[in-house]
């Protein structure tokens, strides 16, 4: 019995202990919660945008034959630099030949009947109308002729412009329909190179063209300066993310190659907006999402929503939903609710 009444006087004791102490550590909804404060300004900060891609250019091309045949000879492989004019490939000529004189003969004739023709029509043997068929016949095998020199010389693949080849597609003997790639070529005359990198819809909307941009690549010595090219309109459907293309604008070009890896670093010209607060200062942080508490008047807190932008090592900068306020609580917010009466501590 008295082991009972030993452990019911503990129990009240204890809870009594307890109502106590949580009297002590909180305050009444009348009496203000001491709280500290800090003045807040709006920073504007330049946006730093950090992408990686690789090398490419503006303008790589896939030869091809504009006449099916068999191919005679490949003159370049993968790698191989390649002058403005140069001969890359060639098909073997022998039908294109056959159609090329067959042409030449029919212009031939066409002229001999044309000059019979106009002789017998000024002995007034021939009527105008032959005249006029002979040199209609004539115009039209002088055309043959030019459209049959034309496809003798599509019979040689040569490179546009001084670049590289990428890709070698055929090979000597090999038959081919017109059309049929042949050989992957980039263009590198002049300032052509870009770097291709990928970006989030975020980075995207900030990026603009023109904006200025660094890349450093390991295989490269010095960081090179670019600036944006073009960006794509749509999602890439294999990556997931944005297209952006960054043109060189130094020289030293030689060094680069085509898929070379490098990172970069965008400085978006447009300046974004931000407040500087303590982590302490946040409550319910889920995500880019939080809370805090400020106060207008001095006297009431007051619970706001805001997003966070970065978290650094013992501050947080935030960039929507402070626009409006001067000073924003620091210590204390635990004991807070939207409407708490405070008293601000020096």
């Amino acid at each position: 019995m008295k082991t009972k009444y030993l452990l019911l006087s503990m129990g009240i004791l204890f809870i009594a202990c307890g109502r106590k102490a949580e009297k002590s550590t909180s305050l009444g909804n009348d009496e203000p919660v001491p709280v500290k404060v800090m003045d807040i300004a709006e920073e504007a900060a330049q946006q730093v945008i950090a992408v990686s891609g690789f090398f490419t250019t503006d303008n790589e091309t896939l030869l091809a034959f504009k006449n099916g045949g068999v191919i005679d000879q490949v003159l370049v492989k993968e790698g191989d630099r390649v002058k403005r004019g140069q001969l890359l490939a060639s098909l073997i000529p022998t039908e294109v030949d056959a159609g090329f004189t067959q042409a030449k003969l029919g212009e031939e004739k066409a002229a001999r009947d044309y000059a019979r023709a106009k002789q017998l029509y000024k002995d007034s043997v021939a009527t105008l109308e032959q005249l006029q068929n002979a040199e209609t016949a004539l115009r039209i095998a002088k055309e043959q002729l030019r459209a049959a020199h034309f496809n003798k010389d599509q019979n040689y693949l040569r490179a546009s412009s001084e670049g590289f080849i990428l890709k070698k597609l055929a090979n000597n003997g090999q038959v081919v329909g017109p059309g049929t790639p042949i050989l992957q070529v980039n263009s590198t005359s002049g300032n052509n190179w870009l770097l291709k990198v990928g970006a989030s819809d975020k980075q995207w909307t900030a990026i603009n063209i023109g904006d200025k941009a660094r890349i450093k690549a390991e295989a490269l010595a010095d960081e090179l300066e670019a600036s944006v090219f073009k960006k794509s309109e749509g999602v890439d459907p294999a990556s997931g993310t944005f297209t952006v293309y960054l043109k060189l604008n130094a020289a030293g070009q030689s060094k680069i190659a085509s898929g070379l890896f490098a990172n970069a670093v965008i400085y978006p010209q447009s300046t974004s907006r931000s407040w500087s607060v303590p982590f302490d200062a946040l409550m319910d942080g889920d995500g880019g999402k939080a809370f805090v508490f400020i106060t207008q008047d001095g006297k009431t807190a007051h619970k706001i929503p805001v997003r966070v932008k970065e978290i650094q090592s013992n501050r947080v900068l935030i960039d929507s939903g402070l626009e409006s306020t001067k000073s924003i609580i620091i210590s204390g917010s635990a004991y807070l609710t939207d409407g708490t009466p405070i008293t601000i501590k020096k």
